[in-house]
């Protein structure tokens, strides 16, 4: 059985300016560097759906989706926060990305993919459930974990998140929500500011300090993510895919290699053998040095389709 492969030429026309880090050159440059290294071969391709008004709804709140859909510029830019820009493609591309996680996660719960990747963008783990932020609009890995939940009613979902920014809008859905352990690690005092003070019986996010390197995000994977994802025996995992942790990306400074990546991928696709007959699921969020993601990207994808 091969694994997915999400993506949708709409996530190409969102498009933040000249300059804008969060730009379409990220995701073509993961698709190239996938085809390049042969691992396309391994992966059954799939265009990203709509997400809909009620999928959206499982995690944003009705009135924050009515009002993002109606801001639609139709041209030019229209400001969400001083660092996120919607253009007149905006709210297309991000009704594909959230809609990519949706489908994957029919498609891993039918049987009919051993993992999926959405190779999608905007990116979603800053949406808080009123509001967008931070380069996202809706939360996607959100989208479709409510959709696991609520539709196919899995009653213990993992969400796992590596990007070096804290997932503060996946904190803020799923805070409430014992049905979903959330498991973090990011970068301490780099936006957006948050992270340290979620934690509790579902919620295992670490920050460390810049320049900790390889050995410490091991060590809190190995000494803190494990354990409680052991304890929690998840029926399905979500990875929030972030690559700007590494040490070419200046996004952030933890000073992650490729083979970290590689690393922390094999941790999760172990636990998820253990306890979910391997079934994963992972979104793309942040990476913004293009060689840079594209490698990680390559070497997390290796691993996440069993081509290690």
């Amino acid at each position: 059985m091969l694994s997915a492969y999400i993506t949708h030429p709409d996530c190409a026309h969102h498009d933040m300016g000249a300059g804008h880090p969060e730009c379409p050159e990220r995701s073509s440059s993961i698709h190239d560097r996938l085809l390049i290294a042969g691992l396309l071969d391994y992966m059954a391709p799939y265009d990203a759906p709509l997400a809909t008004r009620t999928q959206l709804a499982r995690a944003h709140t009705m009135s924050y989706v009515r009002e993002l859909i109606a801001a639609a510029p139709t041209e030019g830019h229209r400001f969400v926060d001083p660092d996120t820009l919607m253009n007149p493609h905006t709210v297309q591309a991000a009704l594909r990305a959230a809609g990519a996680a949706v489908l994957a996660t029919d498609l891993v719960l039918a049987g009919k993919a051993s993992t999926a990747f959405c190779n999608v963008r905007p990116p979603g783990h800053h949406a808080v459930r009123e509001a967008a932020m931070g380069f996202c609009f809706f939360n996607n890995v959100a989208v479709g974990i409510r959709h696991a939940l609520d539709v196919h009613g899995l009653q213990r979902v993992a969400l796992i998140d590596f990007d070096v920014h804290h997932g503060n809008g996946s904190a803020d859905i799923f805070r409430c929500d014992d049905r979903v352990l959330m498991c973090s690690i990011f970068e301490k005092g780099i936006y957006p500011f948050s992270g340290e003070d979620d934690n509790g019986s579902h919620m295992v996010n670490i920050g460390l300090p810049a320049r900790s390197g390889s050995d410490a995000f091991r060590a809190a994977v190995t000494g803190c993510w494990l354990p409680a994802l052991d304890a929690f025996a998840p029926q399905l995992v979500y990875i929030s895919a972030g690559f700007d942790g590494h040490r070419e990306d200046d996004m952030g400074n933890l000073g992650l290699v490729e083979r970290d990546y590689a690393w922390v991928t094999r941790q999760i696709m172990d636990v998820a053998q253990r306890h979910c007959h391997g079934r994963v699921i992972s979104c793309l969020e942040g990476g913004y040095a293009l060689s840079a993601l594209a490698r990680s990207a390559a070497a997390h994808v290796k691993v996440l389709i069993g081509a290690d």
